[in-house]
């Protein structure tokens, strides 16, 4: 019941407050020291934030973590910090724009080897409506078309392996686009987020069933303090930068994501560690036939 009324006030679930009040209970369901130990993660947007986070939690889990980023060269002092949390973890900086197609393509061929975890975590809010390389709206490739497609051409070393996108509680105030380019209505950049989160959300399933039966997962991290949410709502850290989550309690329910055994239900949304709701809204639900229509439209434009 303590669950459900947190999750339904938003701002006690999504804060720090609701994330310390649910963690009491998990120290039984943590994953073993060394659970991923031999075992390897990708991680994209782990420069910073969340994937950061999320790449030092798994470290400790004695996975080796290759760390997705556009610019290797400035993941330099990343890779310093976390060897500073964690002195013996096995890092690899990949340079990789998941919003550009022909990158991602180059990118998977350098991968070879069984991929236990695979984490979308990469995200982008530009201030202004803005294009991939391929011509696809930035929010759009980064979150959905890039990881479909790298999750495709990757799918046979993921056989046994998971995914998980990180999505966005944002999400719940929007319904399902039926303009996923966002070229029709002014641009405004936190609905072109929520959109994309929510396009997430509602491939899961279908991502699942297409890939069964490797795990796939959407999560959100609730409100985390993090570079992208300072630079990009500036004014909403502000205003609940007492409030906000610290990286690694935002990052927690992925890493237990990847490191949880035995796998959990696969095709599902989760926050703090338990399965969500995907709708809360009577105006955000979609039919069969919406998602499918998207499903589509999405895996023809990443090329898959």
């Amino acid at each position: 019941m303590l669950d459900t009324l947190l999750d339904r006030s938003v701002v006690l679930g999504y804060s720090k407050l609701g994330y310390r009040l649910r963690s009491r209970t998990w120290p039984a369901d943590d994953p073993a020291p060394n659970a991923l130990a031999g075992k390897t993660a990708v991680v994209t947007g782990a420069r910073t934030g969340l994937g950061k986070a999320t790449a030092a939690g798994l470290a400790r889990l004695g996975a080796t973590v290759h760390l997705v980023v556009r610019d290797a060269a400035k993941a330099a002092a990343t890779v310093d910090e976390l060897r500073g949390e964690v002195p013996d973890a096995t890092l690899i900086v990949d340079e990789c724009d998941i919003a550009d197609l022909d990158a991602v393509r180059r990118y998977a061929a350098t991968l070879t080897t069984d991929i236990h975890a695979l984490i979308h975590n990469a995200g982008v809010m530009p201030a202004v409506r803005t294009e991939s390389p391929q011509g696809h709206e930035l929010t759009l490739a980064t979150h959905v078309l890039g990881p479909l497609l790298l999750t495709e051409l990757l799918r046979d070393q993921l056989r046994s392996g998971r995914v998980i996108l990180v999505a966005s509680g944002g999400m719940y105030t929007q319904p399902l686009p039926t303009d996923p380019e966002y070229r029709g209505a002014p641009y405004k950049p936190a609905i072109a987020y929520a959109r994309t989160k929510r396009i997430q959300v509602a491939l899961t399933p279908l991502l699942a069933t297409h890939l069964a039966p490797t795990f796939v997962a959407t999560m959100h991290p609730g409100w985390s303090t993090t570079p992208g949410l300072t630079t990009s709502l500036p004014t909403f850290t502000k205003l609940t930068r007492p409030l906000l989550r610290t990286p690694t309690e935002g990052a927690d329910t992925t890493t237990w994501l990847a490191a949880t055994t035995p796998n959990p239900p696969t095709g599902n949304f989760w926050h703090d560690r338990r399965i969500r709701p995907t709708h809360y809204l009577k105006k955000t639900q979609h039919t069969p036939e919406a998602t499918h229509a998207l499903w589509t439209y999405c895996r023809t434009a990443a090329g898959i």
